[in-house]
Formats: structure tokens, sequence, C-alpha cells
């Protein structure tokens, strides 16, 4: 199956992999963030880990790239996503025990950027809010049906299907933090 249950493994893999990514990274002053649907407690998902190492204006682009070249990983572009570029596993000739063995998804996001706050903001919605985290995993579980379990299909449609979802949660999001600051310099 494309999608499985939620495993508490999935936060595991994460915390190897970050473990590998911040040594890679020293003295880098960046954030490494557990995004996507591995990310939500009680949410079936791929069991593919979604990672964000999040830098800000102190830090180099090119020093992230270097780093994370050294480790085994190429610069795959930004795949028309201002301000989050993808990085992906090389050929190795061997294999590291972590990075090649946990499947995963590797962004490099500029603190503040929209793609951050999408994967940050939805994350965080679906932790607290059970009934949009159903309904996600339903049309999830839906189109996975629907493309008979071909995962270059279901990223294809999942991409088209869930943007009105996940974009009424991003403005709902920004609605009330606007209320919230309303109240607060009131």
């Amino acid at each position: 199956m494309l999608i499985q249950a939620h495993q508490q493994k999935w936060k595991e893999d994460f915390k190897a992999i970050k473990e590998v990514l911040k040594d890679a990274l020293m003295p880098l002053n960046v954030a490494i963030e557990h995004v996507g649907s591995t990310a939500v407690p009680e949410l079936a998902a791929k069991p593919i880990i979604d990672i964000d190492i999040v830098f800000g204006e102190d830090v180099d682009f090119n020093d992230i790239k270097k780093a994370l070249e050294k480790i085994g990983y190429f610069h795959n572009g930004n795949q028309g996503i201002p301000n989050r570029d993808v990085f992906k596993r090389g050929k190795m000739l061997v294999l590291h025990k972590v990075l090649d063995n946990i499947a995963h998804h590797l962004y490099v996001c500029v603190k503040g950027s929209e793609a951050l706050l999408r994967h940050i903001l939805l994350r965080d919605y679906l932790i607290a809010h059970a009934e949009a985290r159903v309904q996600y995993q339903n049309m999830k579980y839906d189109i996975a049906q629907e493309v008979r379990q071909d995962r270059k299909k279901y990223a294809e449609l999942k991409e088209v299907v869930s943007k009105d979802f996940i974009d009424n949660i991003i403005r709902l999001v920004q609605i009330l933090l606007f209320v919230m600051l309303r109240q607060i310099t009131t």
C-alpha cells in the first residue's frame, strides 16, 4: 500500500537523519524540521520522511550545499518553488547506514519563506485539529485508490487535489493569527 497507518518509527527515523545532518552542517546556524504527513501523529502517510533545513541571513546557502554534497547529496534545484531547494542522494559506492536506509525528501528553505511557512502551518494545524487530519487522510487514501497505488501519479494528483484544502488551512491560520494579534494590541 502506498499510504500506511502512522508509525512511531517515523519520529525515530527523523531523529536519526537529523543527527547526521546536524553533524554535517556544524557550525552553521540552521534548524532542522520534520514536516509532511509523517510528522503528524495519527496521520496515515507515504513512509517517506520530509525534512526542511532552515537558514537565515547569517548563513550562505552555498555553505549548506557544500556540506550536504560532502555527505552524498546533490542539489536538484528549487523545482519551481522559490526559497525551497531540493537535495537528493547521489549514487554512493558505500551506502550510509542512515541516509541510504531511510526514505526521505530533503529541502533547504529560507527562514520565513512561503514554502517553509506552508509546511510548518499545515503540520501544526493537522496536529492540533483531528477533524482536519481525518479529512486530509481520507483525501490521501482516495487519491491512492484512484491512481491504483501508482506513486508518481499519486504525487501529481495529490498536488492538484490537496491544494485547495491546504490553501484553506493556511488562510484560516492567517485569519486566526490576525485576530489574536488584534486582541493583543487592543
